[in-house]
C-alpha cells in the first residue's frame, strides 16, 4: 500500500506539560520545566501572578500555602519574600532547593531549550500595563512564535490584545455556552481551551471550534482512555500532568 492509498491516521496532538512535568517534579518549578523538556513535551503550561511589588512569578494558587514553605497571598508578598520560600520539599526532600521561579527565569530556560513552546496562563485580572511585563520580555527574547498566552479572565485577554496584538492569545473555559464562539471572535483569540470533561458532555465541541477557525487544547487529561477520546475528536493539544507517558502513548499508536 503506497502513501496515496494508505488510510488517514488521526493527527497527533501537541503534548503540553501541565505546570511542567508535574508528576515527577514539583509543579511550576524550573525542575518540572526541565523534566518536561527531557520528556520531549512540545510545550510547557505555566501560571503567572504578580507580587506586591509588581514582579511576575510562576505559581498557580493565589496563596503560597499549598506549594511552598510559606503562607499568605502572592499579591501581599514582595518578590524577595517569595524567593526565600522552599517550593520543592512539599513534593520531595530531593527538591528542597527549588524556588518559585520568576518569569525571567522561565524565559531564560526556554531560550536554551529549542523545541519547547510556552502556554502561558495569566491568573486573574491584569491591565494592559501589567501584561506588558509579559509581552515585552517575550518579544525581546524572540519567543513570540513559541508562545500562546491564555486566561479565564476575558478582561485579561483583552489587555493582552491591547498591549501587543501580535501575541497569540487563548481563552480558557470550563465548557461551552451559547455565546462562546462570539466571545472568542470578539477577543480575537486563536485557541479556546476547555476542561477535558467538556468533551464527554459535548463531543461536537472540537468540531465547532475548528469550524470557527479556532484551535483547542483540553485540560487536564492524565489517563489513556481520556487521551484516546481527545485524539479521536481531533484536539490540537492535550494538557497533562503526565507528558512523559503521553509522549510514549502517542508514539505507540
Amino acid at each position: 500500500m503506497d502513501n496515496a492509498t494508505a488510510p488517514l491516521q488521526p493527527r497527533s496532538p501537541q503534548v503540553i506539560a501541565h505546570r511542567g512535568n508535574s508528576s515527577v517534579a514539583p509543579q511550576n518549578t524550573l525542575a518540572a520545566f526541565e523534566a518536561a523538556w527531557r520528556a520531549d513535551a512540545d510545550s510547557i503550561e505555566i501560571d503567572v501572578q504578580l507580587t506586591a511589588d509588581g514582579e511576575v512569578v510562576v505559581i498557580h494558587d493565589d496563596t503560597v500555602d499549598a506549594t511552598t514553605s510559606g503562607s499568605g497571598k502572592v499579591s501581599d508578598l514582595e518578590l524577595r519574600e517569595v524567593r526565600l520560600l522552599d517550593a520543592g520539599s512539599w513534593f520531595s526532600p530531593a527538591f528542597s532547593r527549588q524556588q518559585v521561579p520568576t518569569f525571567a527565569e522561565v524565559i531564560e530556560l526556554l531560550a536554551t531549550r529549542p523545541g519547547l513552546d510556552l502556554l502561558l496562563e495569566v491568573k486573574g485580572a491584569w491591565s494592559a500595563d501589567d501584561v506588558r511585563k509579559l509581552t515585552g520580555p517575550l518579544r525581546a527574547a524572540g519567543l513570540y512564535d513559541r508562545t500562546v498566552a491564555q486566561s479565564f479572565w476575558p478582561e485579561t485577554v483583552e489587555a493582552l490584545r491591547d498591549a501587543d496584538p501580535e501575541l497569540r492569545r487563548g481563552l480558557l473555559v470550563m465548557g461551552p455556552d451559547d455565546d462562546l464562539l462570539a466571545r472568542c471572535a470578539d477577543l480575537g483569540v486563536v485557541t479556546c481551551n476547555p476542561r477535558g470533561t467538556a468533551l464527554l458532555d459535548d463531543p461536537a465541541l472540537v468540531a465547532r471550534l475548528h469550524d470557527a477557525g479556532l484551535a483547542t487544547s483540553v485540560w487536564t487529561l492524565d489517563e489513556p482512555e481520556h487521551w484516546a477520546r481527545a485524539v479521536a475528536l481531533g484536539v490540537d493539544g492535550i494538557i497533562t500532568d503526565r507528558p512523559d507517558r503521553l509522549v510514549g502513548w502517542l508514539a505507540g499508536r
